[in-house]
């Protein structure tokens, strides 16, 4: 065993002592790289990496979960003053269902889980239980408000009035809600999602207005808009969504008619402006109609028919000339007493319905209420045949966007003042332009571009035409210079082979070089 480790140890020595001073240092230099990598290595993989599992914790939340890690043998990091806790990768998923489970992180707020925590057991009284209700219901509509988007966190006071079978709805308190939220950095919530905060409170407690309930945060209020029964503070932002359907709808109009024009004229001679008035009142309208039944002659469904027949037979008392006697009424017979009386009476009731028709009509907003469009021409394209056939063009456009508008469309004069196509020479422009179609940055890339691509085809040329002049040269054996090796100097092979490797390393051209020579002369 010694003698093999001794002829180890020789051989390294030999090895060492025949390499040159700069192979011992890039051999030194590598053992050295190497080792270092082996200890990062080791260093990397053996530590432990830590994943943020819970963020954003008050105290409460923190050392529950701080217990659970600790009963469980989880090891954990605290940072930012102790509202974030990190664990192990390996374990963070695991952490996060079992706390998830366990209702541990909760924001301070317990919900109505508190309900199912022991109580005592001749059961809570009615202030205990009132205090319980207020702090599930707060802690309730918290998790709903933290769960939303950019909602960092929230604190939720519900005041809840007293009932009492002495005083009537209207005389007793209201309920009341205030809200404090906490976005996250940078985040800034829409009028819908507002609106989406105030009606998560109104449905979430019993009798509570949008009155009455007051939403901040620490940019100040958030007011509710009209759709949710505030009182109009959005209505700047409505007015601004209004506009910006108008100049949309504006611009598209403007865009249809350039893209249909422009071929006839070119872009260039072409100027459009569009000017709309749009209605965006949203109407509902009742109707309760009455009408007769169709082919009925106007009558009605029978619904109900009675027919009463009545026949009497008696005596009569009237009889005798008329007007005799002093006391008898002229021109009414006087009684005698004799002739028998036959009496028939008959009648009919019919109940008739008719058709009752309950019609409830919306109105959709944006109903274009008047339209005007005008168009400025290069003279020199605008022909009277062209002008007739955009003037055509443009009062047919006009007349279909105005179908509902309530406007007579069919009078052709009226429709005839809200178009105008005037011809002028523009300032800028030329027809060498116009024909061309492509403006003058258009132009000017272009030609970039081409330069660019002749200096690549260019350089690509030149390059070729180097490495085949270079490949001409090395081909020609006259024009090849080989170095030589002083054979005569060197005392053994080692002291060859060292020669070699130097020039090798050194000068690896004209080693290469050195090794044709040597086949040639064979």
């Amino acid at each position: 065993m010694n003698e093999k480790l001794n002829q180890y140890r020789g051989r390294l020595s030999q090895y060492w002592s025949g390499v040159g001073k700069k192979q011992r240092i890039w051999l030194a230099a590598t053992a050295g790289v190497l080792l270092l990598s082996v200890i990062l290595l080791t260093v990397i993989f053996s530590k432990t990496e830590y994943e943020l599992a819970f963020r954003d914790l008050d105290s409460t939340d923190a050392a529950a979960v701080m217990g659970y890690l600790d009963s469980s043998g989880i090891p954990y990091k605290l940072s930012e003053a102790g509202t974030s806790i990190s664990v192990p990768a390996a374990d963070a998923a695991k952490a996060k269902v079992e706390a998830g489970s366990q209702g541990l992180v909760q924001n301070g707020s317990m919900g109505f889980s508190v309900f199912n925590e022991g109580s005592s057991p001749f059961g809570a009284t009615d202030r205990e239980f009132d205090v319980k209700y207020r702090s599930a219901l707060n802690g309730e509509i918290q998790q709903l408000l933290n769960g939303m988007q950019g909602v960092q966190k929230s604190n939720v006071l519900v005041t809840l009035p007293e009932e009492s079978v002495f005083l009537s709805t209207e005389e007793q308190e209201q309920a009341s809600a205030s809200i404090m939220i906490t976005f996250k950095p940078g985040y800034r919530p829409t009028q819908k999602e507002v609106d989406g905060y105030y009606n998560l409170v109104k449905t979430a407690v019993p009798k509570l207005s949008v009155d009455n309930i007051t939403i901040s945060s620490a940019e100040g209020e958030l007011i509710a808009s009209n759709e949710v029964g505030g009182n109009g503070a959005g209505s700047a932002m409505a007015l601004e969504t209004h506009f910006q359907i108008q100049r949309k709808y504006e611009n598209d109009l403007k865009r249809n008619i350039q893209q249909f024009l422009s071929p006839m004229v070119g872009m260039n001679n072409l100027v459009v402006s569009v000017s709309s008035a749009i209605n965006f009142d949203k109407k509902v309208t009742d109707e309760n109609l009455v009408a007769p039944l169709t082919d009925n002659n106007n009558n009605g469904i029978i619904i109900s028919e009675q027919t009463n027949s009545k026949t009497a037979t008696g005596s009569s008392g009237a009889g005798g000339v008329v007007g005799t006697g002093e006391t008898d009424v002229p021109g009414y017979q006087a009684a005698d007493g004799s002739g028998n009386t036959n009496t028939e009476e008959n009648s009919r009731t019919t109940n008739y319905d008719v058709n009752r028709i309950k019609n409830q009509i919306q109105s959709g907003p944006y109903v274009i209420k008047d339209l005007s469009i005008s168009v400025a021409v290069e003279k020199s394209r605008l022909s009277d045949e062209a002008k007739n056939d955009i003037n055509a063009y443009l009062t047919s456009l006009v007349r279909s966007q105005l179908v509902e508008s309530g406007q007579n469309v069919n009078d052709d004069a009226a429709v005839a003042k809200k178009v105008a196509i005037i011809a002028q020479t523009f300032a800028e422009g030329s027809g060498a332009t116009a024909v061309s179609g492509l403006s003058t940055p258009w132009l000017i890339g272009i030609g970039l571009a081409a330069l660019a691509l002749i200096g690549g085809l260019g350089f690509v040329v030149l390059r070729r035409r180097k490495q085949a002049k270079q490949e001409e040269e090395l081909a020609v054996p006259g024009k090849l210079e080989y170095p030589t090796i002083d054979l005569d100097s060197a005392n053994n092979e080692s002291q060859v082979r060292k020669q070699l490797e130097t020039l090798a390393k050194r000068k690896p051209e004209e080693f290469v070089n050195l090794l044709r020579t040597w086949l040639v002369d064979e």
